[in-house]
């Protein structure tokens, strides 16, 4: 009986406690709204036309050429002049936990924002590709918008963001120029347009580097106008591919390239995508094969630089591989003209295309777009990009110390005799589907379902 008295006490008293404390959230709440009632920060918002134009592209640089019209935001504006970090008026954060990257988003709903243009560096070797669609990460994509909401750098969700990117290249792949647009937050009182004041504004390129990982960094932003679009805005795009010389025929491979350079079908020279591509005329501009005054273990560094308007999915690796069987003596050179000529060669003969390590996405081309970085936000760049450097160099001369304890055996000229006899020419290959075959393959399909 005095155990059950005691239970009951001790009850009263927890039920007691209990009620003191809601007393207490009750009059915190009361504090708190008559703090809201009284604060004059001004919310006005201001409504843009929804956007005509399609998601990014899915494949590549660039599948079609864009027909629409200015893509212009349909988020809104919110006055409200704060810098990132340090500032007296925290800015308030909306949490949407539903995100499909798997990490919450953060974004400052109350900001002036404008459109700008960032130029962005990363080393691909880790990351599943730049495009976050394929629901696999890490990916670039990922990690930039990780670095925007830490750093409370967008004022609304990617969706409403009015987000592009240049290209969206594969995994392993890398770049020293690629480029997005999206709707940031500002200093700004009036931050419409593309004005130029590099000293009163965000220091971007700053501010985003110390939220992301070392091997993705941020080297140039540019406010650009609302009609702007880091895909459909791109005037041509450069790609380099690096590669060792060896025994390859050089002389042969640029002979080779230069029937490249035009306008062409490339139809087998990409990974076909009939569903969302029917048009697979692009055009080369320039296509030159050089020496990059880099040597190690008796051998010389070249490099591929192909500069052009857009790029299918997979193209440039897949020229890259044709040209490589020319230069070891495989194939000829006209089998480039073959290839292009789609009613000689309807159907895509099975190759395999070159890595993708040694692929970047060297620079993309816009008009009246001029990339900026301040003073302080370059110096650190330069430190770092050595200091990576050094560290890779490293890592080299371990490998080279553990290749300098081992007996290099003598060249085999009968493997590469061997290798040239086993090697089935192109054009004698088992090919592909050719686009016509799969159109009428994707429509049977979409008859069946409907």
């Amino acid at each position: 009986m005095a155990a059950a008295d005691g239970e009951t006490v001790a009850l009263r008293t927890e039920v007691a406690a209990l009620r003191l404390r809601v007393l207490e959230l009750q009059r915190e709440n009361q504090r708190l709204a008559q703090i809201a009632s009284t604060c004059t920060c001004g919310c006005k918002e201001d409504t843009v036309p929804p956007s005509p134009v399609a998601s990014a592209n899915l494949y590549g640089c660039d599948q079609e050429v864009h027909k629409g019209k200015p893509h212009e935001c349909t988020s809104s504006v919110h006055d409200c002049n704060g810098s990132v970090g340090g500032h007296s008026d925290v800015p308030k954060i909306r949490r949407n936990r539903a995100n499909r990257t798997g990490h919450q988003v953060g974004t400052v709903s109350h900001c002036q924002k404008r459109l700008i243009a960032l130029k962005i560096m990363y080393f691909g070797q880790r990351f599943y590709g730049f495009a976050s669609e394929a629901q696999t990460e890490p990916t670039i994509e990922s990690e930039i918008f990780k670095a925007l909401e830490r750093a409370r750098l967008l004022v609304s969700s990617r969706k409403d963001s009015c987000y592009s990117r240049c290209g969206r290249t594969d995994k392993g792949v890398s770049a020293t120029g690629q480029v997005i647009s999206l709707y940031l937050r500002s200093n700004m009182k009036d931050a419409g347009g593309n004005t130029l004041d590099e000293g009163s504004e965000i220091d971007y390129v700053r501010v985003l580097n110390k939220s992301l990982p070392r091997d993705i960094r941020v080297i140039g932003w540019c406010p650009v106008a609302a009609d702007f679009l880091a895909r459909f805005s791109c005037l041509g795009r450069e790609y380099k591919y690096l590669f060792w010389k060896g025994d390859l025929d050089t002389s042969k491979m640029q002979k080779a390239a230069s029937k490249f350079i035009g306008e062409h079908d490339f139809r087998n020279f990409c990974k076909m995508d009939a569903t969302n591509v029917s048009n697979y005329k692009r055009r080369i501009t320039d296509f030159d094969i050089s020496a990059c005054d880099q040597r190690s273990n008796d051998d010389e560094l070249w490099a591929m630089t192909i500069k052009g308007s857009a790029f299918l999915w997979h193209q440039v690796r897949c020229m890259v591989a044709v040209l490589f069987l020319i230069g070891q003596g495989l194939e000829s050179p006209f089998v480039v003209e073959s290839l292009l000529d789609i009613t000689k060669s309807p159907r895509k003969p099975q190759y395999t295309m070159a890595p993708e390590l040694p692929l970047i996405l060297r620079s993309c081309l816009f008009d009246k777009v001029s990339f900026m970085c301040s003073s302080g936000a370059s110096q650190a760049l330069i430190e770092h990009f050595k200091d990576e450097y050094h560290q890779y160099m490293l890592q080299a001369a371990i490998f080279y110390e553990a290749l300098s304890c081992l007996s290099i055996p003598e060249p085999n000229s009968f493997e590469s005799h061997q290798k040239k006899r086993n090697h089935i020419p192109l054009i004698s290959r088992q090919t592909e589907p050719s686009y016509e075959e799969r159109t009428a393959k994707v429509k049977a399909k979409s008859a069946v379902l409907s």
